[in-house]
């Protein structure tokens, strides 16, 4: 079946979904491929269930025979999705205000090990051991909602050593090894050159980051900005003093004297105004310099302490760069990452990010950049997709 004959079938897709497709995907010249490329769109926004060619292509008014043309979309039509993805990213900055980078950890669940990058390993989660893949997802965040722009699939186990393996599954060799720091700060690296995005910090949750400091020091290495999450035994170097000394940000915020405490207002559920305290350190800290890393000066970190208003719950702790922003901006900030979970979720249940059943590297990528366009194209809608992409009632 050809693709006019699947774009036939399709329904009405309105003015706002063409000047999507030609605003995202102008590199997609033959008029076949655009028409995978919309009606791939419009099945992650409509078709309910399992989002996998198959599933789609059973969902009406689409023919079952488009499940060929979909799947060879996905796995073998050599697009890059990287030009996709700077232009999502330019779209919702030019459609939002941005604030912030995050980055949220996606855990894939997967039978058997054929399916590409999956490995066991521990869910910091759960402490289970899974089969597993491993993903890195980048948003830009606005206020409350997070936009996905980006995919990282982080690769371990026989992946980072098997060059058959990786060769299988069109692996570039560039990608063996990588940890997730290696890849946050690759991003970062790339992000800082791009117009209107230059400049947001960083919002990350390093409480379960095996590279932290490595993570601080490269984001330092390229004079970006972060509000991260630590845990209490994150060390940092005090050196308002004659010797430089490590200490832990709990061990410091213990020292009352060396703290001021700021009272926040918060709305509970049943209406109430509830007060929170956050302590702030006085002064500010630099980071110890990781083992064998570079030596590119200690810049100058503010401590936040947020103590359980319940005293049920251990006090989280945020390190950031922004020492002249008021302490609720930081604290408005560092939301960022639990919008991003959140969103997280939403593309696992409704655009199908768990459902990828392909075993190449190209396959993957090409599914998730599909699901962020659609994720991004509803948000940015302002109404829901079925009245803006035409899905038959």
């Amino acid at each position: 079946m050809s693709s006019s004959e699947v774009r036939a079938a399709v329904p009405g897709d309105g003015a706002y979904m063409r000047t999507f497709m030609d605003e995202i995907f102008p590199a997609f010249q033959r008029p076949e491929q655009r028409r995978w490329a919309q009606t791939y769109l419009w099945a992650l926004l409509h078709v309910s269930g399992k989002k996998t060619p198959r599933r789609m292509a059973l969902a009406k008014p689409l023919p079952s025979a488009a499940a060929h043309g979909l799947h060879q979309f996905i796995n073998a039509s050599p697009w890059d999705w990287n030009p996709v993805r700077r232009r999502l990213a330019r779209r919702v900055a030019a459609r939002t205000t941005p604030d912030a980078w995050t980055v949220a950890e996606l855990i894939i669940p997967k039978r058997g090990e054929h399916s590409v990058g999956v490995h066991r390993r521990i869910d910091p989660a759960t402490g289970r051991t899974v089969n597993c893949q491993r993903a890195l997802v980048f948003f830009l965040s606005s206020g409350a909602q997070c936009y996905p722009v980006d995919w990282s699939l982080v690769l371990g186990g026989a992946w980072d050593f098997d060059r058959e393996r990786r060769r299988r599954a069109r692996i570039p060799g560039s990608e063996a090894g990588r940890t997730p720091a290696d890849h946050v700060i690759g991003y970062a690296a790339g992000a800082a050159a791009q117009p209107r995005l230059a400049g947001l910090p960083w919002v990350l949750d390093l409480t379960r980051c095996d590279h932290a400091a490595g993570v601080l020091a490269g984001l330092g290495r390229l004079r970006a900005d972060v509000v991260c999450e630590v845990p209490p035994d994150h060390p940092v170097l005090l050196t308002g003093q004659h010797t430089p000394a490590v200490t832990t940000v709990s061990a410091l915020m213990e020292v009352r004297h060396a703290r001021q405490t700021h009272v926040l207002l918060r709305q509970t559920p049943d209406g109430r105004v509830r007060p929170v305290p956050v302590h702030a350190y006085a002064g500010t800290v630099g980071a110890p310099r990781p083992a064998g890393g570079d030596d590119v000066g200690v810049r100058p970190y503010r401590i936040l302490e947020r103590p359980d208003p319940d005293g049920r719950q251990p006090a989280r702790y945020w390190l950031t760069t922004l020492t002249d922003l008021r302490v609720e901006d930081i604290l408005r900030l560092a939301r960022s990452h639990a919008a991003a979970l959140s969103a997280v979720t939403t593309l696992g249940r409704r655009f199908g990010v768990l459902d990828f059943e392909g075993r190449s590297f190209p396959g993957w990528h090409h599914h998730m950049t599909m699901a962020s366009a659609a994720y991004v194209f509803q948000r940015l809608s302002g109404a829901p997709a079925a009245a803006l992409a035409g899905a038959p009632h």
